[in-house]
This record gives C-alpha cells, sequence and structure tokens, in this order.
C-alpha cells in the first residue's frame, strides 16, 4: 500500500507461493494458491493498516502485477482452474517449440518476431498453451462445450476478484498480452493468423485492454474475512517488468532498469517505436497507460535464473538454510577462485536462446568449496546481465552510462558491488526495492476515474538512491568475464533430443544405428563362418 501523494511505502506483506516440480524440466504452481495468496496478503496488509491508525477506507484502487507468460486455463462454470499453471520457465514444451518449427519455412526461429518481438521458444505462452490442449483432456472438453477461459495471471487473478463465475471480467492488459506471442504489438490486438498457427481458439482469450483503466471492481469473496476491499476499482495491470519500469520512473527513450527476481530482466525504454533487436533481445510493450493514450515499447534481454539459483544453493544443494546466507558464504572468501557456474537450468535465453543448455559448474580444483561455490553463483547473475547490457548497448548504439536496478536481490550487497566491478559503470539502486508494486499502484491511482495519482514528470516524487561504484580495474573484469563465456560455451548443446517416454536411451532406440549394429553381427558371424570352412 502507498501513499498516492509521496509515493511512500505505507505497509506491505508477502507470502512465498510454492514451485511444484512434478518431471524434469516441469515447473508448476497451483492458481489457487496464487489467489489465495492475494487474499491473504489483502486480509494482513489491512490489519497492518489499522494498526498504524489509517484508515482503510482511504484505499482508492487496486493495481495486480504479476509474472508473465506463466499460463492458466479456467472453467467459467465452476471457476475452477483445469490443471496447474505452468510457469514461464517450464521447458516441458521443447517437443511442442521443435513440431511447430518443422512447419516454419526455413525452421526459422524468428519467423513471428516482426509482428511478436519475440522468438520461438518455451518461455512464451502460445506454446504451453498448445500442449494443454494437445495433453489434457478436460481442457479440450471444456474448450469444445465453450466453458474454457486462457490467461496469464492477471487474467486470472482480476476474473476471480472481480466475481469469478458470478460475473468475472476476462481482461488482460497490453504488457501480459505482448508475450503471449499471439498478439500483434503494432496493430495492439489478438493475431488471427498467429492464433491459426498455433492452433488457439481466439474465443478463450482474454479481452486486452490499457494498463491503467478500471477494469472492475473488488467484489467481497468467501475467503475474505473482512471484505475489507469491496468496492475498491482494480484499475492498473502490468506485467512485473514493465511495472518495474514505471516504478523506476523510466518514461524517456533510453532510460533502462533491471530487475532481480527469480529470473533477470532488463529493459529499456525505446518510446513509441518498437526497436528490433539484432543481438538476441526481445521487443515488448512496455507500457500504455490509459485508454487514448500512446502506447510505449522497450528492448528486453531476460535471463532465466537469477535469484532462483540462490533458491537452488538452498533447496537442493543444502548448502544455506537460508537465501540471505549465501551473502555471508560469499563475503568469508571474497572470490570464486577460478570457479564458474552457469546456471542454465531452464537452458540459456538472451542472447542466446539456447535451449540444449544446461547448468555447469567448473574450473573446481581440490581448493574449491561451498564459499567459491556460492561466490559464482552471484558471480553469474552478474556475467548474465553484462551478456544483456552489452547486447543492449550494441541495439541501441548509446551505452548506458549506470544501471537502475531493483527486485529482492537488491538487497545483497555483495552482489550490487559484483555487478558494478563487472559493468565498469555504477550501479543505483533506490532505496524502496518495491518497484514492481509501486508501479502497479501507480498505473491504478493515475487510471481515468480515480485520479490520485499523477504521472506528470514535474509531480513524480525524487527517489533517494543508493550508488555502488566499480573497484577493480577494468582488465580483471575483462579477464573474469572471458572466462565466463567460455563456461558458457562448454554448457551449450548438452541435451540433444527426448529420450522415449520409458528413458530408455540404449543404442537400441535408434533403429538405423541398432539395424547397422545388428548387420554388423550378422556379418562378422558371416565372416567367421566363411573363414573357419576349409
Amino acid at each position: 500500500v502507498f501513499n498516492a501523494k509521496t509515493a511512500e511505502l505505507l505497509s506491505h506483506h508477502q507470502v512465498e507461493i510454492k514451485q511444484k516440480f512434478p518431471k524434469e524440466g516441469w515447473v508448476e504452481q497451483d492458481p489457487k494458491e496464487i489467489l489465495q495468496s492475494v487474499y491473504e496478503c489483502v486480509e494482513k496488509t489491512c490489519e497492518k493498516l489499522n494498526q498504524l491508525n489509517i484508515d482503510i477506507t482511504n484505499i482508492k484502487a487496486i493495481g495486480v502485477s504479476n509474472q508473465r507468460e506463466t499460463t492458466v486455463v479456467w472453467d467459467k462454470v465452476t471457476g475452477e482452474p483445469l490443471y496447474n499453471a505452468i510457469v514461464w520457465l517450464d521447458l516441458r514444451t521443447q517437443p511442442t517449440v521443435e513440431r511447430l518449427l518443422k512447419i516454419i519455412p526455413g525452421q526459422n526461429k524468428s519467423f513471428f518476431k516482426a509482428k511478436t518481438g519475440l522468438p520461438l521458444s518455451t518461455y512464451f505462452s502460445a506454446v504451453k498453451l498448445r500442449w494443454l490442449l494437445d495433453n489434457v483432456e478436460e481442457i479440450r472438453k471444456a474448450v469444445h462445450d465453450g466453458r474454457a477461459m486462457f490467461g496469464t495471471i492477471d487474467s486470472w487473478l482480476i476474473w476471480s476478484l472481480t466475481g469469478g463465475k458470478n460475473g468475472g471480467i476476462h481482461c488482460t492488459d497490453v504488457t501480459n498480452a505482448s508475450r503471449t506471442m499471439l498478439f500483434n504489438i503494432h496493430s495492439l490486438e489478438w493475431d488471427s493468423e498467429l492464433c491459426h498457427f498455433f492452433d488457439v481458439p481466439m474465443e478463450i482469450l482474454p479481452k486486452v485492454r490499457s494498463s491503467s483503466e478500471i477494469y472492475g471492481l473488488m467484489k467481497m469473496s468467501a475467503s475474505l474475512t473482512s471484505g475489507a476491499l469491496t468496492g475498491v476499482p482494480i484499475s492498473g495491470c502490468l506485467g512485473d517488468q514493465s511495472a518495474a519500469l514505471v516504478g523506476q520512473m523510466c518514461f524517456k527513450d533510453g532510460q533502462a532498469k533491471n530487475t532481480y527476481g527469480t529470473g533477470c530482466f532488463l529493459l529499456c525504454n525505446t518510446g513509441q517505436k518498437p526497436v528490433l533487436s539484432d543481438h538476441g533481445l526481445l521487443t515488448t510493450v512496455a507500457y500504455k497507460l490509459g485508454r487514448d493514450k500512446p502506447v510505449c515499447y522497450a528492448l528486453e534481454g531476460s535471463v532465466a535464473i537469477a535469484g532462483a539459483v540462490v533458491r537452488w544453493l538452498r533447496d537442493n544443494l543444502g548448502i544455506v538454510k537460508t537465501s540471505g546466507e549465501v551473502e555471508k558464504l560469499a563475503a568469508e572468501v571474497g572470490t570464486s577462485y577460478g570457479c564458474y557456474f552457469v546456471p542454465a537450468f531452464s537452458g540459456l535465453y538472451a542472447p542466446y536462446w539456447e535451449p540444449s543448455a544446461r547448468g555447469i559448474i567448473c574450473g573446481l580444483t581440490q581448493f574449491t568449496n561451498k564459499n567459491h561455490i556460492a561466490y559464482a553463483a552471484l558471480e553469474a547473475v552478474c556475467f548474465q546481465t553484462r551478456e544483456i547490457l552489452d547486447a543492449m548497448n550494441k541495439d541501441c548504439g548509446i551505452p548506458l552510462k549506470e544501471l537502475q536496478v531493483d527486485g529482492g536481490m537488491t538487497n545483497n550487497k555483495i552482489l550490487m558491488q559484483l555487478q558494478a566491478d563487472i559493468l565498469c559503470i555504477p550501479v543505483v539502486k533506490p532505496s524502496m526495492p518495491e518497484t514492481t508494486a509501486l508501479g502497479a499502484a501507480m498505473a491504478a491511482g493515475a487510471a481515468e476515474g480515480v485520479g490520485v495519482w499523477s504521472l506528470n514528470p514535474g509531480d513524480l516524487t525524487a527517489v533517494t538512491w543508493e550508488r555502488f561504484e566499480p573497484q577493480i580495474n577494468p582488465e580483471e573484469s575483462e579477464y573474469r568475464y572471458a572466462r565466463w563465456k567460455k563456461a558458457v560455451m562448454k554448457s551449450m548443446g548438452w541435451e540433444t533430443s527426448e529420450p522415449d517416454a520409458n528413458g530408455d536411451s540404449s543404442i537400441f532406440c535408434s533403429l538405423p544405428l541398432g539395424f547397422y549394429i545388428v548387420s554388423s553381427m550378422v556379418m562378422l558371424i558371416g565372416a567367421k563362418y566363411i573363414s573357419d570352412i576349409p
């Protein structure tokens, strides 16, 4: 909850959402758990406001921000999800991508880039939706019966919060729509050709709206004990990276921010014209702050694994009990001692778009211990940011003088100093880290019919910053970066293709190879037989 006049954070509450990994490369979340976490956060935050003697009837608008691309299909009659949400970094759709590539002229991954700004990849919603339609009978039946609704998390939340099966509003905003691969980023409409290519029925898609307008009013829910915000308009909606761009006040061409969350996302505002990248970046909708306001675009570098690498060290390797301990471990050694960690758990995203890559830790010696691995994990986040920043500088032609940062990981001071050292430019962090939530609040408060938040440049409040200046010489930085690039090359081409369903990847699975080996044996037996004839 923010003060619309001063942008001051008044109160907040957060709940960690469970990720499910049912098979290797699969990542899911429970849509009902996500919705429940929103209700819980609303309840707890309102309780905190009451304790601060702030009247909750002063809350004038609600904004929604969400992880983009994550795909949900639900039943509009029962209000129930028909499958778990397939999360943005899920890899199960790789065979779907390969199948679709075969029917694209020249098997060109960038075939739809002119319309969508995106390469064909497991990352975007269209292939996740295609997988659900191909593999989940319940969803096929619901589509056939006219009961299915598709959406990214924002759509699922807004529909549920505005009444759900009792008149909920089925909509999304331009920023989330631009990450589905079904949306034309120039006409700002669902594209019938793209829907035909992915074989997606257009009637299940949400209505696309601007990022700042009243979509509907909050309805009382059985899950909410107080019904605190009933009747308050939901009037802001931005995908998380666009929300952070707005929250960082990056409204001018050439302004950029990097968000360190589960992944890492560098966005640069390119104004009212979409810029297509020659260096592996995505072209995306930055925001459209009102029905009659112009749309603005951004270039984006997306890294799949940033904060997730810390979670992996905690949950999978067990070398720390809390995420915060990673900073402590790294600080004790102050170097990775030549150890490099490429966390390509979901392949490599920008600038490589290489789904065959997998995670590697290399440069190990008998001296390497968990502290060095922790340090290498933090360095990996910084090196990946350097790669997308280099690509951004090439595409824009004007190198960034400093990097504005936000997101949960920016509380890690070692990481921020490392980032400045590896980029050789200052890193600046706002003292209030919740910029994604702030961006959604600004969009909600500025909406027509709400009008409590002014987005005029002169009215925007000055932000206080913490600065991290580079402290190592550029030669050392370049040397470490070159070694990192070498490690990245070694991570590529790891996954060749899908083994069969039983995991039987014996050489006899390959018919030609199996046949060749069997015939070779026959020839050997024949030769032995002939040689034994007197």
